[in-house]
C-alpha cells in the first residue's frame, strides 16, 4: 500500500454492516443511506495526496471540500502538532498564550495590508458569526450576501447562505438580502435603498459551483461599500491561503475588506481552525473588550501549533505559485477528456487555481460523474448549493504521475458518462 502502512485499529477491524448500523443508530440515517448508495467504503488513513479505505484501495484525494492544500498528515503540520500535543495542548486561557501569538503573527503577515487583527475560532461557520457580530457592534444590521453563497450553517452564517434547502427548516433567521452574484448594479441598489448594511461575498463562489465574478467585480463592489459606509466581509474559507494559485482571492484586485474570512487550508489538513481578520478599525469593540465575543476552545494551542506550521509551509514551499500552475494543467486535461461531451452531458468546465468545478446538464449526471471517478480511485466533491457542478480542490502536492492518474479517471468517466448519455437517448 504505497509507502503508508495501516495500523489495525478497532475502527479499522469494523466491518461496513457494523459501521452502518452504528450510524443509523448514532449518528445518521441519512449519511447511512448516501454510504450506501457510494458503496460503503470506509476511510481509515491518509498520507499526502492519497487517502486509503478499509480494504486497502488507494483513492487520489480531490475532495475534501477545499481542506487539503497540505494534503494529508504534512510532515511540519503534524511534527508542530505533536510536539505541542507532548508539552501543553489546550490553555487555560487565564494566561497569555505564546503559541497564539506566533500564529497571528504569521497570519497577519500575508495577509492583505491593514487586516492586522486576528480572532481564531474553530470552523468557517465560526469566522462568518464573528464578522457578523463585528459588523453588529458597528451599527451594520443589515445583512447582505449573493444569491449562491456559501458562508455556513450555523444560525447566522445560515442566514446569508443563500439556499432555501438549508434555511426553510430554521427560519426565522436573522434577515438577510441576497443579491445576484457578480452583478455589481444589483448591488449598488440594493445599498441605496436602506439603512447601514454589511456586505458579505466570496472571490469566487465554492459551493456555488465555481462561480468566478467578472473582472473589476470585487473592485466595484470595495467602491460601493466605501460610498454607503457598508461594512465589507471577504469570505476567504475556501478560497484563501493559495487555493486560487495566488495567497488570497483578494490579492486579484488589491482588494482591502474590513474583515478577511479564512479557514480550511489554516488547518493544514490535521487540527480544525479558523480566523476572522480585521483591520483595526473594524476590530475596535473587540479590542475594548475581549470577552465580548469568546469561545473555550478557540485559539487552543494545538490549533494554534497546526496553524502556523500551515502558513509556513504554504509559504516556504512555494504551495501558492504551484497551485496555478498546476491548477492551470489539471484544468487542460479535464478539457481534454470531457471534449467529447461538450453539448451534451457537460455544460461547461472552469476554475481558478486549484479550485475547479465541472457543471453537467443535470444532478443525475452530476453523481454519476463523482461516481465514475471514486470507482477509479480519484475523490471529488459535488457542490452543496449547485448540485449539479462537481468541484475538485487538490492538494498542491501533485506530480506527473498524479496528474497523469486524473487524466485516466476523467478518461474512463467520459467512457461512461457517454454510454449512459447514449443508452438514455435509445430509449426515447
Amino acid at each position: 500500500m504505497s509507502s503508508l502502512t495501516l495500523n489495525t485499529t478497532v475502527a479499522d477491524e469494523a466491518t461496513v454492516g457494523d459501521v452502518l448500523n452504528i450510524y443509523r443508530r448514532h449518528l445518521s440515517r441519512g449519511r447511512a443511506r448516501l454510504a450506501s448508495l457510494t458503496g460503503g467504503a470506509m476511510e481509515v488513513a491518509s498520507d499526502g495526496a492519497y487517502v486509503w479505505d478499509s480494504e486497502g484501495k488507494e483513492y487520489l484525494d480531490c475532495g475534501g471540500y477545499g481542506v487539503f492544500l497540505l494534503g494529508h498528515r504534512h510532515p511540519k503540520v503534524v511534527e508542530a502538532v505533536i510536539e505541542q500535543i507532548q508539552r501543553h495542548p489546550m490553555a487555560t486561557r487565564i494566561l497569555l498564550e505564546p503559541v497564539a501569538a506566533t500564529a497571528a503573527e504569521a497570519l497577519a503577515a500575508i495577509t492583505p495590508p491593514g487586516l492586522d487583527y486576528v480572532h481564531f475560532v474553530n470552523s468557517g461557520a465560526e469566522a462568518t458569526e464573528t464578522a457578523i457580530k463585528l459588523a453588529r457592534a458597528h451599527g451594520k444590521h443589515r445583512l447582505i450576501s449573493a444569491v449562491g453563497g456559501y458562508h455556513g450553517k450555523t444560525t447566522g452564517a445560515l442566514a446569508v447562505t443563500a439556499k432555501p434547502l438549508y434555511q426553510d427548516p430554521f427560519r426565522p433567521l436573522l434577515a438577510a438580502e441576497h443579491v445576484p452574484y457578480g452583478d455589481a448594479a444589483a448591488l449598488a441598489a440594493a445599498l441605496a435603498d436602506g439603512g447601514p448594511a454589511c456586505v458579505i461575498l466570496e472571490p469566487v463562489q465554492g459551493e456555488g459551483g465555481v462561480v468566478i465574478p467578472p473582472p473589476g467585480y470585487l473592485t466595484r463592489v470595495q467602491q460601493l461599500c466605501a460610498e454607503h459606509d457598508a461594512f465589507f466581509v471577504l469570505d476567504e474559507i475556501q478560497t484563501g491561503l493559495g487555493r486560487l494559485g495566488s495567497w488570497w482571492g483578494a490579492d486579484r484586485e488589491d482588494i482591502r475588506p474590513d474583515v478577511l474570512l479564512v479557514g480550511k487550508n489554516l488547518s493544514g489538513g490535521v487540527i480544525p481552525v479558523a480566523a476572522a481578520v480585521a483591520t483595526e478599525a473594524a476590530y475596535a469593540p473587540f479590542n475594548k473588550d475581549p470577552f465580548l465575543h469568546t469561545s473555550t476552545f478557540a485559539a487552543a494551542p494545538v490549533a494554534m501549533a497546526a496553524a502556523a506550521a500551515a502558513v509556513t509551509a504554504i509559504g516556504s514551499e512555494g504551495l501558492v505559485e504551484r497551485a496555478a500552475l498546476l491548477g492551470a494543467d489539471i484544468l487542460e486535461r479535464i478539457e481534454k477528456a470531457l471534449a467529447p461531451l461538450r453539448g451534451g452531458p457537460v455544460v461547461d468546465i472552469r476554475g481558478q487555481g486549484l479550485l475547479l468545478g465541472i457543471e453537467l446538464a443535470d444532478a443525475h449526471a452530476a453523481g454519476e460523474l463523482v461516481l465514475h471517478l471514486m470507482e477509479a480511485g480519484l475523490l471529488v466533491n459535488h457542490s452543496l448549493n449547485a448540485h449539479t457542478v462537481v468541484r475538485l480542490t487538490p492538494p498542491a502536492l501533485l506530480g506527473d504521475g498524479d496528474l497523469d492518474r486524473i487524466s485516466d479517471a476523467f478518461a474512463g468517466a467520459a467512457t461512461a458518462l457517454s454510454r449512459t448519455a447514449s443508452s438514455r437517448k435509445g430509449s426515447l
